[in-house]
């Protein structure tokens, strides 16, 4: 699972034509529509796996393709081209294309509340809250030091007073003891390090005011002119996978062993981990994919702290309010 891609490429990938590959076509819906998704097969997705399977999709109407990621895969070069219909990204990137480079885009929906990248530490040496860091070596992905100089800014802990050093998405310096915290995913490293014989234990960037969503559900905006009643569907289908899904996060994992997640090299009680951490990341108030106002303008303000000028009219809630 990424933290973030390196957009570098972007512009030169937006107009990209590489056939995606597709699974979970349903033949007998009626609209074609294509779901290009941000990472690898895993729990991050169950939700849209347990509607495909349950063939909710097909009951919106919808011949649904699917396209897993991966990290060559750039999410919003493929609704550039024309390839997807729909995608999942961050709210940085996207925004921040919009901003910088004229994307079309328009963010309808968040799966993630709470975006899941957090400072990870061991038990034994434990790093509670953005101060507990003063003195220690920290690792954060290259992409990612604006986002944890944001988290220092706003927590008021002077950034000179940490050792961040890169990170390669390994925890072994981690459970070496050669790093004291590493910027990762608290959904799913915290398993991993379990299974190396230590403890983890982690916080949230966002709870400590790096307030964004995370795998936001982004269109272009001739698609949301040209597809909105399949737009409507496709987010009323995979909320009730979604809510399916989580009436018992233990359920589902071991039933896609042999189909969404064979050959990823995860076990399955990994993934059962992830898809219990991430239920209250993703569960809302207003029903999941929902954006408040109150959530959209947390957003805007932590964006504004990594130069990022995000505003309300790059969220789009009216689709939401179709589903509601």
């Amino acid at each position: 699972m990424r933290l973030a891609l390196d957009r570098r490429r972007f512009l030169s990938l937006m107009a990209a034509s590489a056939a995606l590959p597709t699974m979970g076509r349903f033949a007998s819906a009626a609209s074609p529509f294509a779901f290009q998704a941000s990472w690898i097969n895993d729990a991050e997705f169950t939700g849209y796996f347990v509607a495909m399977d349950k063939g909710y999709y097909a009951e919106e109407g919808l011949d649904l393709s699917y396209a897993s990621g991966g990290p060559d895969v750039i999410p919003e070069s493929t609704i550039i081209a024309g390839k997807a219909d729909l995608t999942l990204t961050t709210p940085d990137t996207t925004i921040k294309a919009i901003t910088e480079q004229g994307a079309p885009f328009k963010i309808i929906g968040a799966q993630y509340q709470k975006n899941p990248i957090g400072i990870v530490s061991l038990a034994s040496n434990p790093i509670k809250t953005p101060e507990d860091l003063i003195g220690k070596t920290l690792a954060v992905p290259p992409v990612n030091v604006i986002s944890v100089e944001a988290m220092l800014k706003i927590s008021g802990v002077d950034r000179s007073k940490i050792n961040i050093v890169p990170y390669a998405y390994d925890p072994t310096p981690l459970i070496k003891g050669e790093i004291d915290a590493s910027l990762d995913f608290t959904t799913n490293v915290p398993f991993t390090i379990k299974q190396a014989g230590a403890d983890a234990t982690s916080f949230l960037l966002y709870d400590f005011g790096f307030t964004i969503f995370n795998d936001t559900v982004v269109v272009t905006e001739e698609t949301l002119k040209t597809k909105r009643k399949e737009l409507v569907s496709f987010l009323r289908a995979s909320r009730k996978g979604w809510e399916e899904n989580f009436k018992d996060p233990a359920s589902y994992p071991p039933k896609f062993a042999d189909s969404w997640f064979k050959g990823t090299g995860r076990s399955i009680d990994n993934e059962l981990y992830f898809n219990n951490a991430q239920k209250p990341l993703i569960e809302a108030a207003g029903g999941i994919f929902s954006m408040s106002e109150e959530a959209i303008e947390a957003n805007i303000k932590a964006l504004a702290e990594v130069g990022i000028s995000a505003k309300r009219e790059h969220f789009d809630t009216t689709l939401l309010e179709e589903i509601a």
